[in-house]
């Protein structure tokens, strides 16, 4: 599976951090339930690598990809967790060496044409646009889109239910990055009904 073929398995991709570790097999199985199985798992707690291993191993139909990489050693980490694709928020060269020949999709983040620019000729002409809102949303994609016919986007950061569709409208989007598929009141609750209809929601946007 190359990068494209990634983002083009469902319209969103939820951005998830797992603070409960025993929440993150039965929170992957919400989410395929409704239809969403590209699964970012960010590295913003303690139990990131082992939900991978775990929603790896007991949610088959999932495909689970580690988020928020930063550094070549965490990229790595997360590959022998078990990782099927790795998205990082921005990029540097030594994780751009790090990242280049994996056997799984890298998506790095941009928030510039700059960016955009040497991230391409790094060999990535699928990145995240982050911090999306903050950056200029999709305003700026349409700008890109001139000058930049050949790169597609995954952008996140300030993106929900209420304009993801504007943005899987742009033909340089492919599908969004979110955080409101997997709400922290409702893992919590372990509300994984709730959870399946936010996704079954976000599946049909495309």
């Amino acid at each position: 599976m190359d990068a494209l073929s990634l983002l083009q398995q469902s319209p969103v991709m939820p951005v998830i951090v797992i603070n409960e570790l025993d929440t993150a097999v039965d929170l992957a199985r919400a989410l395929v339930a409704g239809g969403i199985r590209s699964l970012e798992v960010t590295l913003r707690s303690g139990a990131a690598l082992e939900a991978i291993r775990m929603i790896g191993a007991e949610v088959p139909d999932a495909i689970v990809g580690v988020g928020t990489v930063r550094n070549a050693a965490q990229l790595e980490a997360a590959l022998k967790a078990g990782a099927r694709f790795a998205i990082s928020p921005g990029l540097t060269p030594d994780l751009a060496a790090a990242a280049r020949g994996l056997p799984v999709p890298f998506l790095p983040g941009v928030a510039t044409p700059a960016e955009a620019m040497w991230a391409a000729d790094c060999g990535f002409t699928v990145q995240k646009l982050f911090p999306a809102e903050a950056v200029g949303g999709r305003a700026l994609l349409k700008a890109l889109a001139g000058p930049l016919p050949d790169l597609k986007y995954c952008p996140t950061g300030g993106i929900s239910l209420a304009n993801a569709a504007d943005y899987l409208a742009l033909p340089n989007v492919l599908c969004v990055g979110g955080s409101w598929l997997t709400p922290q009141a409702a893992v919590a609750a372990r509300d994984w009904a709730a959870i399946t209809e936010l996704a079954r929601a976000a599946s049909t946007l495309a």
